[in-house]
C-alpha cells in the first residue's frame, strides 16, 4: 500500500512539473510572437460625412463605416429607459447597397449572400480579399492563389461560393448557391 501511494505521489509530481514546464515554454514563445494587425481601409472625412448624410437612410448593422456618435447636450444619463431604448434601437428600414468605395489600390465592393458577406478590393489587374464574414449559423473557408480567390460559406447541406478570377483580364466575381 505504501509503495503504491509513493508511486502515485511521484507520478503526480512529475506530471505537474511537466505541465508547468510546457505551459511556461508555450507562454514564453507566444508572448514574443508578433501578429499582423487587421487590414483596415482608410476612410476620409468626406466619405464618413457623405455616408451619414441626412438624405441617406441609416446604415444597417455591419454596413458602411462605423461612426461613433458624439453625445449631445440634451442626452443625459437620467433619461427614461424607454427613451434610451427607443433611440438605441436600430432602424429596420430598407437600405440600398452602398456605392463602392475607391481606394488608392482600387475599388472596394461588398457581396452579400445568404451565407455571409465578402468584401473585395478590386483593381484593374487583380483582387484582394478584405474580409469574409459568415452569417449566423454559417462557416467560412477561403482559398487564394495568384489568379483567383474562392470564399465558401457552409451551413449543413447549404453552400454558397463567391469566386473572383482575374487570370485572363480584370477581376470578375461570380456568386453560386448549391
Amino acid at each position: 500500500m505504501r509503495s503504491g501511494l509513493l508511486h502515485v505521489l511521484a507520478w503526480t509530481l512529475a506530471t505537474g512539473a511537466a505541465v508547468t514546464l510546457s505551459w511556461w515554454g508555450v507562454h514564453t514563445v507566444m508572448a514574443g510572437t508578433a501578429y499582423d494587425p487587421p487590414r483596415a481601409l482608410p476612410l476620409t472625412v468626406s466619405e464618413v460625412t457623405s455616408s451619414a448624410g441626412a438624405s441617406d437612410p441609416p446604415p444597417s448593422p455591419g454596413t458602411g463605416p462605423a461612426v461613433s456618435p458624439t453625445p449631445s447636450p440634451s442626452s443625459s444619463p437620467s433619461a427614461s429607459p424607454a427613451a434610451r431604448s427607443a433611440s438605441a434601437a436600430p432602424s429596420r428600414a430598407a437600405t440600398t447597397p452602398a456605392a463602392p468605395r475607391t481606394t488608392p489600390a482600387g475599388t472596394v465592393k461588398s457581396y452579400d449572400t445568404d451565407g455571409g458577406r465578402v468584401v473585395l478590393d478590386l483593381t484593374a489587374t487583380y483582387a484582394t480579399l478584405v474580409s469574409a464574414t459568415p452569417a449566423a449559423g454559417w462557416s467560412v473557408q477561403v482559398w487564394k492563389t495568384e489568379s483567383w480567390i474562392r470564399v465558401d460559406f457552409a451551413s449543413g447541406a447549404d453552400r454558397v461560393s463567391v469566386f473572383c478570377t482575374w487570370h485572363d483580364g480584370p477581376p470578375r466575381v461570380d456568386v453560386q448557391t448549391f
